[in-house]
């Protein structure tokens, strides 16, 4: 397996709404092992993390992850922060984060054996509250 890194800005701060969503390819299925998310302005976010209920549609600008080794085939799987038609809510979240109001406030999940997305699905980080705009980076194993 190889690991494949990406770092997106975020653009959606409404409540109730999906700001990133990673998707797997409809042969891949990589295991997220590492999330960071850092506040770009000084407000108080709360995030979950989980499998939506729908991946989104027609994703607008999706990005394939890079690989760390240059060595290693293109990724398949993508992130996508704009949809046609928006992936819906998970019905239960991984992770729950709750972000104090400060510019550079953030945290970092880890999920030491991986947590996996199946093949042609996805995982959200939904705006749980009104949000800042904030920077995330995901590693993936593919």
């Amino acid at each position: 397996m190889a690991l494949y890194s990406l770092a997106n800005r975020t653009t959606n701060v409404t409540t109730g709404n999906d700001s990133l969503e990673i998707i797997a390819s409809s042969t891949g299925r990589p295991r997220l092992l590492e999330m960071g998310i850092w506040l770009n302005a000084a407000t108080q976010t709360v995030l979950g993390l989980g499998r939506p209920q729908a991946k989104g549609g027609t994703p607008t600008t999706p990005i394939n992850l890079q690989a760390e080794d240059p060595n290693d085939p293109a990724s398949a799987t993508t992130t996508a922060l704009a949809w046609s038609v928006q992936p819906t809510i998970p019905l239960q979240f991984f992770r729950r984060m709750n972000i104090a109001a400060a510019i550079g406030a953030g945290c970092i999940l880890t999920f030491p054996r991986g947590l996996g997305i199946a093949a042609n699905v996805s995982l959200v980080l939904w705006n749980l509250t009104a949000v800042s705009v904030y920077d995330v980076h995901v590693v993936v194993d593919e």
